[in-house]
């Protein structure tokens, strides 16, 4: 994934530095909906594929994030960004993984992704073996065993089922999707800035 991080935060850096030249021109709202068409849109392209990978490539992306803050409030490249982020209702890289991950788990469990998808996750509660256990009565997924973490860990099944196994019982049982997501922003928005 290397490539792909190199190629994503090169093109998003590319279109800073064009808005930065004509920054002062703009009012603020116009500035935020350049920077989310032009930069937070190719850095959330796609971003569930970067489930698992290293920190200094999750490091690369959120420095993409930083740079995006700092240009919107005219803030020095010294400046810590975490306040920026949090006014801003920016969740971080790793967040932004696990919020779109959740969001893909939902969807193949209401049946509205292609079945491809869906056939690869499975109820702890349509499982034989788990229907006496407690947890066939939650709505936890089945991690499938993998032989090596290090790219076992990032396939699709293992990948979707620890982050929604990762959410608590409240947002898994949200009626609708809208809900679901308005639920998980605020709680990886939590866990990321408290």
């Amino acid at each position: 994934m290397r490539t792909h991080v190199t190629a994503v935060a090169r093109s998003c850096f590319a279109a800073l530095r064009q808005i930065r030249s004509v920054r002062r021109t703009l009012p603020r709202h116009a500035l935020l909906t350049l920077i989310r068409a032009l930069v937070i849109s190719k850095v959330d392209y796609c971003c569930s594929v970067l489930a698992g990978i290293s920190g200094y490539q999750l490091s690369r992306l959120q420095s993409v994030l930083n740079a995006a803050a700092r240009l919107i409030f005219s803030a020095r490249r010294s400046d810590h960004t975490t306040p920026l982020l949090r006014e801003l209702h920016w969740l971080r890289i790793p967040e932004r993984i696990q919020c779109r991950l959740c969001v893909l788990s939902y969807r193949c469990l209401h049946g509205t992704t292609p079945s491809y998808l869906a056939d690869s996750l499975r109820r702890c509660s349509d499982t034989e073996g788990r229907r006496r256990l407690r947890s066939s009565v939650t709505d936890t997924l089945v991690v499938p065993l993998t032989n090596r973490s290090t790219l076992g860990d990032r396939a699709f099944p293992v990948a979707v089922s620890q982050a929604w196994n990762g959410l608590p019982a409240s947002i898994r049982t949200a009626t609708s999707l809208h809900p679901f997501r308005r639920q998980l922003k605020t709680f990886l928005y939590r866990q990321s800035f408290c």
